[in-house]
């Protein structure tokens, strides 16, 4: 499979669509890559967020003391 990328000319308005040569394939694998990475760190963090306000919650209905991290996770 070939992946191509389309050139407008403004000026003109001629359209052209050349393949991506190797370097740019490799650029666009590397942003995918890193979107992939970031998103995985991104849903973590709201996991463990999540995770946090639900033990400060579970804690505050018992009446117990929250920990410096809960506290924070609950008062923004």
């Amino acid at each position: 499979m070939s992946l191509n990328k389309m050139i407008i000319d403004c000026s003109t308005g001629k359209t052209t669509i050349v393949p991506l040569t190797a370097q740019e394939i490799a650029e666009r694998d590397q942003l995918a890559a890193k979107y992939t990475e970031d998103k995985a760190k991104a849903e973590a963090e709201a996991k463990k967020l999540q995770a946090l306000k639900d033990s400060a919650k579970a804690k505050l209905i018992a009446g117990e003391a929250l920990t410096d991290e809960e506290a924070s996770a609950i008062v923004i």
